[in-house]
């Protein structure tokens, strides 16, 4: 089981939260998305055929800014 974690700008309300866990949970091979409101953090675990990148797209095509941090 792979883990990306990521700091995401833009998150705010529950309405962040239900749109990213539909657009991660599209990807095949999500297995678990865990978006943290309060932290602005996005932490999902995965396994193939799903990637780090596919994941990192997905985010920022949803509407979020990644922290480059």
């Amino acid at each position: 089981m792979n883990n990306v974690h990521y700091q995401v700008s833009g998150l705010a309300g529950s309405e962040s939260k239900t749109k990213l866990n539909n657009a991660l949970d599209k990807i095949e091979g999500v297995h678990k998305v865990e978006v943290d409101l309060a932290r602005g953090t996005v932490e999902v675990q995965f396994n193939n055929p799903a990637t780090g990148e596919e994941i990192k797209r997905c985010i920022e095509h949803t509407g979020y800014k990644l922290d480059s941090n």
